[in-house]
């Protein structure tokens, strides 16, 4: 099956570019936005599932108290270039550097015109692999890169305008993790009575001359089986910590985090203090909005030939222990420590806690933290 992708010089295989080996591969576009203040936060992203025929699409505006989301759906007829979706399309105008996002006006409260701006060559993640049992539940590579934004976006109407000022981080992933419908016979480990685990903190930092990039997975013991810091200079070359300790301060009451310390080596630290929490929506960019764990619009799910939808989460009203509002986003103040000098910035702490977690006393599925 021959598709405007095989004119590139891109195959990794003898097949043409549709052709995929396994069900649940898949190739991911993400991108966030905030203003300086914070008042306004944006989110994009983009998936496409080559064995399920399945490209998907979501744009959302957090602003004045509601966070606005759009989706879209439709069957990829095996062309995996086109990277438009119903009303949004993304354009690589210069790979690895500049991006733009774009959402057709339409019958809903959205749309944009947006420019991303790479802040330094994109980091390369360390590859994600991580079996359940015998059978693999993900196998993935993450780039990473910060920028600053440019261009518009409309919310019923009205107009915002976004200049450099805004920043924010994109990324491309790739591989396999579990898209599309649930697998009917599930791995045997899952049936044993353990309880499901993923603990995942990513935090990328924007700075006035730097970028800082920190994510851990961790097990229900504690041990991380993928962490990395990565400190990246404007200009500069980007510096590697091998050793990286994490401690998460819980707001009590609840699985998010109040405070996050890291210390990532000689003379560097890093403070995030999100500017929600406790119970508190304020500050909180919910990751359904994008599919992310979303019962109807989860990632690869078949909705027919083209289906959009638009909804809103008003803020105040979020029951934060909610487990279909267990992954977020939060903005939060960063301040960074090197070599004797403070910076102060802008991060997100996005969080997905679920099941276990030795150090942080975290029991159960669900069950909120127990310590302040």
């Amino acid at each position: 099956m021959l598709t405007a992708g095989d004119d590139f010089p891109i195959h990794q295989s003898p097949e043409p570019v549709a052709l995929v080996s396994d069900r649940n591969f898949y190739d991911r576009y993400f991108f966030n936005g905030a203003s300086p203040d914070g008042r306004i936060f944006f989110a994009a992203a983009m998936g496409i599932y080559p064995a399920l025929d399945i490209i998907d699409g979501a744009f959302c505006v957090m602003v004045d108290g509601v966070q606005h989301n759009l989706r879209a759906s439709a069957r990829m007829q095996g062309e995996r270039m086109a990277m438009r979706v119903g009303p949004i399309t993304i354009q690589i105008v210069q790979p690895l550097h500049i991006l733009r996002v774009t959402v057709d006006a339409n019958d809903g409260p959205l749309a944009c015109d947006l420019t991303i701006v790479g802040r330094h060559f994109p980091i390369e993640e360390p590859r994600f692999t991580r079996r359940n049992g015998t059978r693999l539940f993900m196998d993935y590579t993450r780039l990473t890169q910060n920028g600053r934004w440019s261009g518009h976006i409309l919310v019923d109407g009205q107009r915002i305008d976004v200049d450099e000022s805004f920043t924010g981080t994109r990324d491309r992933s790739w591989g396999i993790r579990p898209v599309g419908a649930s697998d009917p016979q599930p791995p045997p480990s899952s049936l044993s009575g353990t309880l499901p685990q993923f603990f995942w903190l990513w935090t990328p930092c924007n700075f006035a001359g730097h970028s800082l990039f920190l994510h851990t997975n961790d097990d229900g013991a504690g041990d991380p089986w993928n962490r990395r810091g990565v400190l990246f200079p404007d200009g500069g070359k980007e510096q590697h910590f091998d050793k990286v300790d994490i401690d998460i301060i819980w707001s009590p009451g609840s699985r998010r985090a109040r405070e996050v310390r890291v210390d990532l080596g000689p003379q560097t630290s890093l403070l995030l203090k999100p500017v929600g929490g406790g119970g508190s929506a304020t500050g909180h960019f919910y990751m359904n909005g994008l599919g992310y764990t979303h019962p109807q619009w989860g990632h690869g799910m078949d909705h027919g030939a083209l289906e959009v939808a638009h909804d809103r989460i008003d803020l105040a009203t979020v029951n934060d222990n909610d487990p279909s509002f267990m992954h977020i986003q939060a903005i939060s103040d960063a301040v960074l420590m090197h070599e004797g000098r403070e910076m102060h910035g802008r991060g997100v702490v996005e969080q997905l806690f679920l099941g276990p977690h030795g150090p942080s006393g975290l029991t159960g599925l669900f069950d909120p933290a127990v310590t302040g």
